[in-house]
């Protein structure tokens, strides 16, 4: 009898064990790590752009590896040096202050440590450059309330899902003459997961660049933001500058003409450099 009772208990441990490692293997949810040994940076490396994917919450698995490819030709295009890593612990005052631009390339969950939060904000304050995208708006699993409210400036709630998760939507630019902007079309038609947030961002200088039509694709009325529905915008923390994107969930979008553009006059941007006309 108190054999079967433990080959019982063996085989409920067993089925369990297997249920965790199915749902541990998938990419989309992988397990979260607190990096804590920052990595070796090539010698001389000077106002260059960290590109950064580390996700302690859904992966976007399907565009990072093709976007990093994207952003680093941006940058080196610019004469910009890259560092791509998802090692968190490069967060540090040395090492961010040899970066011009960070890029958080759908970096999502609750990413540092407290000092690695405390760096991160002293570097944006100080003058550095961040330009965000997608996943990188906030999430709504995201603990590190000042990201989300003195960062981005507001948080994600959802996006309509099932057959609807990805929608033909009409974007308009709202600030044209914006330097971000140049050689980016006052409307054009667009395909992707439709991010809805909390709020419209306000203070911090904020600047709404580019806003979602509603009435052009279908939501939940719950993800309903009105008139002025931000999907691309501006901040500014200290003498830093932030830009974010909630496009960008698919990966053939970092081939498109029109969002390459917008995200190299981003990194110029961000990285104070002259936007090219």
């Amino acid at each position: 009898m108190q054999r079967r009772y433990w080959l019982a208990v063996t085989l409920l441990f067993l089925l369990s064990a297997s249920a965790t490692a199915q749902q541990t293997a998938d990419p989309h949810y992988p397990a979260p790590v607190f990096d804590q040994t920052p990595p070796a940076l090539p010698k001389g490396l000077s106002h260059a752009v960290l590109i950064f994917s580390k996700t302690n919450g859904f992966r976007h698995v399907e565009h990072i590896p093709h976007s990093k490819t994207v952003l680093e030709d941006i940058a080196k295009a610019q004469g910009r040096a890259t560092f791509t890593t998802e090692n968190a612990a490069i967060f540090n005052p040395a090492q961010l202050s040899r970066f011009s631009v960070v890029v958080l390339d759908s970096a999502s969950g609750d990413l540092f440590t407290p000092s690695q939060r405390a760096a991160f904000v002293e570097y944006l304050k100080r003058g550095g450059g961040l330009v965000a995208i997608h996943a990188a708006g906030g999430d709504k699993g995201q603990p590190w309330t000042y990201y989300v409210d003195s960062v981005i400036g507001a948080r994600f709630i959802g996006h309509p899902n099932g057959a609807d998760q990805f929608q033909r939507a009409t974007i308009n630019v709202t600030e044209p003459d914006d330097p971000l902007m140049a050689g980016i079309p006052g409307t054009w038609t667009w395909t992707d997961e439709l991010y809805s947030f909390d709020r419209v961002p306000s203070g911090n200088d904020a600047r709404i660049l580019a806003t979602l039509d509603e009435r052009s694709y279908r939501m939940p009325p719950e993800l309903a933001m009105g008139a002025v529905h931000p999907i691309i915008w501006t901040r500014g923390l200290g003498s830093g500058r932030i830009f974010f994107s909630a496009l960008g969930h698919k990966p053939e979008a970092y081939d498109d003409p029109v969002y390459r553009r917008l995200l190299t006059n981003a990194i110029r941007w961000a990285g104070k450099m002259p936007v090219a006309k």
